[in-house]
């Protein structure tokens, strides 16, 4: 493979490393010693995926991979081709493989485009091993590739890059004279550094664009050389790209991430997953109509009011939309983090439903029935009910489910908050109960 490139080449491309040693990050995967880097080295490659972020290395490793063995490589993108295409490579690799007794390796960039009957393409062809497959995608190969690809191949995990990986890509970038800016003699002020490696996010493509138009937008000194300023930097970088989007796995996650912050009862990191969603591009509606079902399932009658928060920051992204409406998620989110929790009346609603789809569905209590009409009335439809108003204390202490549930206790309130109050009004009740006297069928009189 052909380390060299047009000098128009973009210094991503430019810079992309040759071999392991030059390979930035990922250690875990193949650092010394590592399954995946022996497996390299002794030209004995699998058919694999490589799940990561953007900038984490995917293509890179696919083609050190194709550079230190001595397979035939292909680049295929599935945004570009189809099934077609593949057919086509296939039958120049069994030629290769028969002629040369070389291999073939495929690699599919952006796997998960193609959907899954279209995946089931590669499958004979890697069962054959007329091809070794290396799909690199940017979301959940549990979600988007095809079960029987996905066992046919490892999966390794790709990390974002970390700050000091970042710093010495940018290093290599700024010294290198053959494929880099070197002959540039460009230097950034520490400042400029910083901002740099903070914009990239761990992402080594955004990094090296940004690196290649602040220097190219430096004007040299007298000594020939270029200091790249911290304000030259904040030019040349466009809008930061939060790690978001709105149908993969990072949805889930940042989703997650404000509930269980809310149920932790973390403020803090409530408005941090709060920002991260709506400056992605989330839809305010979606995270209200989230914070409204946290509210009931976290909260619920431990702070009656959190319903109505919530609620009220729903209206507010419809009256207001975004940005005005920000303020008002993050008053629901505040207000849900900092209120007394309780999942009683998830817990309770859970149990009932269980009832209703394990137990019989009995008839409903013929004194608890309404009887509009005098045929009803003669079948007794609501005989015997008993008019709370008219009872002691407004209470008369009548079941009201079927008798085979007639001992159910579904809601028991949580100590914190509102509920204590329901806890006692529940145990004044029951109190009563127990001292009211029972005529047939235990009900009281």
């Amino acid at each position: 493979m052909s380390s060299l490139l047009p000098a128009f080449a973009p210094l991503a491309d430019r810079m992309r490393p040759r071999t392991l040693e030059e390979f930035a990050g990922q250690q875990h995967l193949v650092g010394p010693g590592r399954l995946i880097r022996k497996a390299i080295e002794a030209d004995n490659v699998p058919s694999l995926l490589l799940w990561g972020p953007p900038g984490s290395g995917k293509t890179t490793l696919a083609k050190v991979i194709a550079h230190t063995t001595r397979r035939h490589f292909v680049s295929f993108s599935a945004v570009l081709q189809g099934v077609k295409e593949v057919r086509a490579i296939v039958e120049e690799s069994r030629t290769r493989r028969r002629l040369e007794g070389r291999g073939t390796i495929l690699f599919v960039d952006e796997i998960h485009r193609f959907n899954r009957s279209q995946q089931d393409a590669f499958l004979p062809h890697v069962e054959s091993g007329d091809i070794t497959l290396i799909g690199a995608t940017t979301e959940n190969p549990s979600f988007e590739v095809n079960g029987a690809l996905l066992s046919r191949c490892r999966t390794y995990v790709l990390k974002p890059l970390s700050d000091e990986d970042i710093g010495e890509i940018i290093d290599a970038a700024l010294r290198d004279s053959e494929r880099g800016l070197g002959k540039e003699k460009a230097n950034l002020a520490p400042e400029a550094r910083e901002t740099l490696v903070n914009y990239a996010n761990g992402d080594a493509r955004t990094a090296l664009n940004a690196l290649e138009t602040a220097v190219a937008g430096t004007s040299a000194e007298a000594s020939g050389e270029k200091l790249v300023s911290r304000e030259i930097m904040r030019e040349a970088i466009t809008q930061r790209r939060v790690s978001f989007d709105n149908k993969g796995e990072e949805w889930y996650n940042l989703i997650s991430a404000l509930h269980k912050s809310l149920r932790g009862s973390d403020p803090q990191a409530g408005l941090y997953w709060l920002a991260r969603m709506l400056d992605g591009g989330a839809d305010p509606l979606y995270i209200a109509r989230r914070l409204v079902r946290f509210a009931s399932e976290d909260i619920g009658l431990a702070d009656p009011q959190a319903l109505l928060q919530a609620l009220a920051a729903k209206d507010t992204c419809h009256f207001l939309g975004l940005p005005e409406c920000n303020t008002a998620l993050a008053q629901a989110v505040v207000y849900l983090a900092t209120a007394p929790k309780s999942n009683r009346l998830y817990t309770a609603y859970s149990a009932a439903h269980a009832d209703v789809e394990e137990t019989r569905n009995d008839p409903v209590p013929l004194h608890i029935r309404n009887a509009p009409t005098h045929l009803m009335k003669g079948l007794g439809y609501g005989k015997g009910y008993q008019y709370d108003h008219d009872a002691p204390d407004s209470y008369s202490g009548q079941s009201h489910l079927p008798p085979a549930l007639a001992d159910r206790e579904y809601y028991v309130p949580g100590p914190f908050g509102f509920e204590k109050d329901i806890r006692r009004r529940l145990d004044y009740w029951a109190k009563l109960k127990q001292e009211r006297p029972k005529g047939r069928d235990d009900k009281p009189v």
